[in-house]
């Protein structure tokens, strides 16, 4: 038996199901039972009911499973799967930060631990991020935390003026703009889109800006034929799953790795090996204290009564 009818087999005898990310492998997201953004697979792991998830991303989405599913046994392929973003917002800096704007509203990116979605009012996506800035009443301060080059580009939509936590995706800003011009000055019938965690000049020179997936959806939908994607190249399989008439070239990253672009290697620690190996043990498991799950999760619900 093969490590893919494995998986399927235990899997089923085990009343499990697979998560996915649109960044991780191909075959991964080939083998899992719903394959998502993190906007999407909160929705989706609100619903479920299954007695074991693994999830196939990295450390803070399967937080984010185990914070709606605390009955559920979650599971995540390499513990060590971790997240540049959600390093970036270390819970006792956050905390002393809050302190120094107390009656602000928090607005924390879904791309963070589960202590600080606890430590927040309202946790978004870069699919409704806009969305939950403008239902917050415009007297109100806001935090934003922690990707900065998403709360700028929030700030420019919404024109509200926030308060921006440092944080940033080493993916998403380590797309090389010089690259980025070669490559569109080669192509030049080709439209850039990108994901607003990229850097602003990035976002400049983009004639679309959104999530995963409103970039599926917009390459798919569109009378353009060829495209530039700025974001993390995981996204391609889905992206010329689509639409396969459609030519899609990944944007360069400034690192000389094997695809020559950008790649998350938190996202790629998840192997079929790894998945076997989880189901086999049931193990690694994520744990939440529950004060701090039921905290997170009133901020995770707050976004979900909005989107």
């Amino acid at each position: 038996m093969n490590i893919v009818e494995e998986i399927i087999r235990l899997k089923e005898e085990k009343k499990a199901i697979i998560l996915a990310h649109y960044y991780v492998d191909a075959q991964i997201q080939a083998i899992a039972d719903f394959v998502g953004d993190s906007l999407a697979l909160a929705q989706f792991s609100k619903k479920t009911n299954a007695e074991v998830i693994i999830f196939c991303g990295v450390h803070f989405m399967a937080e984010t499973a185990k914070i709606l599913n605390p009955n559920s046994k979650v599971l995540i392929p390499d513990l060590n799967a971790g997240c540049s973003l959600a390093d970036s917002a270390p819970l006792e800096k956050f905390i002393e930060y809050k302190k120094q704007i107390p009656d602000a509203v928090v607005v924390s990116y879904i791309n963070c631990t589960a202590d600080i979605k606890a430590e927040s009012d309202f946790i978004c996506t870069s699919s409704n991020a806009i969305d939950i800035v403008n239902a917050i009443p415009e007297e109100k301060e806001i935090i934003f935390a922690p990707d900065k080059n998403l709360g700028k580009y929030v700030e420019k939509v919404t024109n509200r003026k926030l308060h921006l936590w440092d944080g940033a995706c080493m993916v998403h800003v380590d797309i090389s703009i010089e690259k980025l011009n070669q490559l569109i000055q080669t192509h030049d019938d080709a439209e850039l889109v990108a994901h607003p965690e990229c850097n602003e000049n990035i976002l400049e020179k983009a004639t679309f800006i959104g999530s995963t997936k409103a970039l599926i959806e917009h390459v798919k939908n569109s009378e353009k034929l060829k495209f530039i994607v700025a974001t993390e190249a995981g996204i391609l399989y889905k992206m010329k799953k689509e639409a396969p008439d459609k030519i899609i070239i990944p944007a360069p990253s400034n690192e000389n790795n094997t695809c020559a672009c950008a790649e998350c290697p938190y996202m790629k620690m998840n192997t079929l090996e790894k998945i076997l190996l989880t189901l086999k043990n049931e193990s690694p498991e994520i744990q939440i204290h529950e004060h701090i799950r039921l905290r997170a999760k009133k901020a995770i619900d707050n976004m979900l009564e909005i989107c």
